[in-house]
């Protein structure tokens, strides 16, 4: 068995990439922050140095949209910083990388799906963090990969998914934002498309590289997006609330959001064969292991 290293095996990347099937001749690692932490770099030599890694996921990231506003350094020793020495050091290493980003690198003042060669202008700490991160991966002299995806949601941790699910237990009317447009991303099929790049990265020294974007299918609004999540929720005998459509200018919050975010998958799709299925189906299958269906 070839190990595939993983950074941020706690979050809900890392947890989809701990959770999945294994991958023929492969196996996922993920190193606890006593071993590996991202705000302190000095730690990659010694795990890299630990086993011969078939490939590296960094998985991990300072996801906290708003406080990223004000716990600036953290945000980007953690999505800026660790990235650039990871892939340096990788590099050293000769292990090929693949680096976790976001939509968020985009202002979102289009209205068509952005490819991976639009320009990029981020609109606060977070995304001008991560879009940092991805030059420290370009630039690290190694095999890399950058995988760019938007609104992740899974059953693990923080995301719009668990938190509208306590919201419609707490009162009958929540208030969501619906003029801000993107796709939800599966965390689960969002590991498959990594872990599929990086067994291919290992085994093969010409498969494809770059930057490419993965979504599931179709466009929403956080609005709708919640719509679907109770409509889904009640189905199974769960909790349900009314939404309340509103605007950005409504929903004060420290950081900006791109208006318009969704991503084009035709590279991913071309060249390694991996087409997203819909976010719908893919939320559904979020909502069937949060809330296990009491039908007989």
């Amino acid at each position: 068995m070839k190990d595939i290293l993983v950074t941020g095996g706690s979050g809900q990347v890392g947890r989809a990439l701990l959770a999945g099937a294994p991958k023929a001749g492969f196996r996922f690692v993920a190193p606890g922050r006593d071993e590996l932490d991202l705000l302190h770099p000095q730690s990659f030599a010694y795990v890299l140095g630990s086993r011969p890694w078939a490939a590296i996921i960094n998985a991990g990231a300072y996801t906290a949209v708003d406080k990223a506003e004000t716990e600036v350094e953290q945000a980007w020793r953690i999505n800026a910083l660790a990235p650039a020495v990871l892939a340096r050091e990788a590099a050293k290493a000769g292990v090929p990388l693949v680096h976790v980003s976001t939509d968020y690198v985009f202002s979102g003042a289009g209205d068509r799906l952005y490819r991976e060669d639009d320009g990029v202008a981020p609109l606060g700490v977070y995304g001008a963090s991560k879009e940092a991160g991805e030059q420290g991966v370009r630039t690290g002299g190694g095999c890399s990969v950058i995988v760019r995806a938007s609104w992740v949601v899974s059953p693990w941790r923080n995301n719009f998914i668990k938190t509208m699910l306590r919201l419609g237990a707490e009162r009958d009317v929540v208030r969501v934002v619906a003029d801000q447009k993107g796709a939800p991303t599966s965390a689960i099929d969002l590991a498959h498309v990594l872990a599929t790049i990086a067994c291919a990265l290992a085994n093969d020294a010409t498969a494809p590289t770059g930057t490419f974007h993965f979504s599931n299918a179709g466009v929403t609004n956080w609005a709708d997006f919640a719509t679907e999540i109770f409509r889904l929720s009640a189905a199974r005998g769960g909790h349900c609330a009314r939404v309340e459509p509103i605007t950005t200018a409504q929903y004060p919050t420290a950081a900006r959001r791109p208006a318009y975010s969704c991503l084009s998958t035709e590279r991913v799709q071309k060249l390694y064969g991996l087409s997203p299925r819909p976010w719908e189906a893919a939320v559904a299958d979020i909502i069937d292991e949060l809330i296990p269906s009491r039908a007989p």
